[in-house]
């Protein structure tokens, strides 16, 4: 046996493990199911139900596979089920210092038309409006970037039956997330999180955390003593600290200097103290942040974190670029509901199978740095190797031909795993 051949069956005995573990409390269909779906993405680097029935290599016709495995995705939702677990899996690597990221997005079908619950988003790239469906992610990310950690996600429509609001939905992500990673953790969302009720769970006394919201321009905050509006304070106070950023931008540096003050704030009728931390130089209005975490006004270094802060939150966002481009998830291609939110949360349990399970696995190292050999990369791996993972486990799952099996009509023996890793 060659070395890949020797990595592809290693691989399959990891997913296998994986799969047994996320879906132990399903019924043995549905366990197969899950990893099928689970190798099948992988191995193609697609959500379509042909592709990943191809790269089954099931002995029978083609489209009695694509039947099977439509027919297993629409009867039952197991969004929440899968959800936990990967919740339950990677909380348990949350430091106390990391950042969890909570950001609503969306997948938009352009030219879908008869999808169930198709409704109207915002495309969060083109800045338009269209068709499509909304998701709700968490990513728990260090600051200095070395880990990203997928954390939840989950499809939903308005149009939906069982919809209630964009606040349950994202109480929900909030709820589940703590459930399993307590306090650890500092919460960071952009202005979609600049909600009274949201405030309200952060800072309820018996359940505490710490977080960073980005304002919006119609925020009152209440400084010393009286209620004003936070964009107008923000524009005139003075900040006097000063950092130099650098951004690459198609393969040049780009050099940009920001100024940045803190003040201590209240949210009107409410007594917590908070700092409001702002930034100019970014763009043309000042970045306002809005944080319960201790900081120290008079101390750069101290106001600067909270700015860190927020600024992994684009792990987030680069995270989710990273499981729609690697994953094609746009381009899935069912018609129920039960199906689309079903795909959307086996693409997370794919990520988090490569980026964590395999990728910060120290007994699975050798594993690991032979699949960054193969991804085949001009300059080395970056610090945000789900890319490089992604590929180097496609490339040496695409070219096998025997999908699931293990010898002539008969498929790996599926075996439930307890292991909490």
């Amino acid at each position: 046996m060659d070395k890949d051949t020797i990595m592809v069956a290693k691989i399959k005995a990891q997913l296998s493990k994986f799969s047994g573990i996320i879906s132990r409390d399903f019924s043995q269909a549905k366990r197969r199911l899950i990893k099928e779906m689970l190798y099948g993405i992988q191995a193609t680097k697609d959500v379509k139900l042909s592709n990943i029935s191809r790269s089954l290599h099931e002995e029978q016709a083609l489209i009695k596979t694509e039947d099977r495995l439509s027919r297993n995705l629409d009867d039952v939702d197991f969004t929440e089920g899968l959800n936990e677990e990967i919740c339950r899996l990677g909380a348990s690597k949350v430091l106390e210092d990391m950042v969890i990221a909570l950001d609503p997005s969306d997948i938009r079908k352009e030219h879908a038309r008869t999808m169930q619950y198709l409704c109207r988003i915002r495309d969060g790239s083109e800045k338009e409006l269209g068709d499509g469906y909304w998701l709700c992610k968490a990513v728990a990310a260090d600051i200095e970037h070395k880990q990203v950690i997928p954390l939840y996600c989950e499809a939903y429509s308005q149009e939906a039956e069982d919809f209630k609001s964009e606040n349950d939905q994202l109480l929900r992500a909030i709820a589940m997330v703590s459930r399993y990673a307590g306090s650890r953790g500092i919460w960071a969302i952009d202005r979609a999180g600049d909600r009274g009720i949201i405030f309200e769970r952060f800072l309820q006394t018996d359940e505490l955390k710490r977080f960073v919201i980005r304002l919006r321009k119609k925020r009152d905050l209440v400084h010393r003593g009286v209620r004003k509006n936070s964009h107008e304070l923000a524009q005139v106070l003075a900040c006097p600290f000063q950092a130099t950023l650098i951004k690459y931008e198609d393969g040049k540096e780009k050099v940009r200097t920001v100024c940045y003050s803190a003040v201590s704030v209240k949210l009107p009728g409410r007594d917590e103290r908070l700092v409001l931390v702002v930034v100019k130089g970014f763009g043309k209005d000042p970045l306002m942040l809005l944080t319960n975490c201790a900081v120290t006004l008079q101390h750069k270094e101290s106001v600067w974190r909270i700015v860190e802060i927020y600024l992994t939150r684009w792990k987030c966002d680069e995270s989710f670029r990273y499981i729609k481009q690697s994953y094609n998830l746009e381009d899935v291609r069912v018609r129920s509901y039960t199906a689309i939110r079903n795909v959307v949360v086996l693409v997370l349990a794919v990520s988090y199978f490569a980026a964590v399970y395999l990728g910060q696995n120290l007994k699975l190292k050798i594993l690991v740095e032979r699949i960054f050999l193969v991804s085949k990369r001009f300059f080395g791996v970056p610090s945000f190797f789900n890319y490089a993972m992604a590929d180097g486990l496609y490339n040496l799952l695409f070219p096998d031909k025997t999908g699931l099996k293990t010898r002539r009509g008969d498929t790996q023996n599926f075996q439930l795993s307890f292991d909490f890793w």
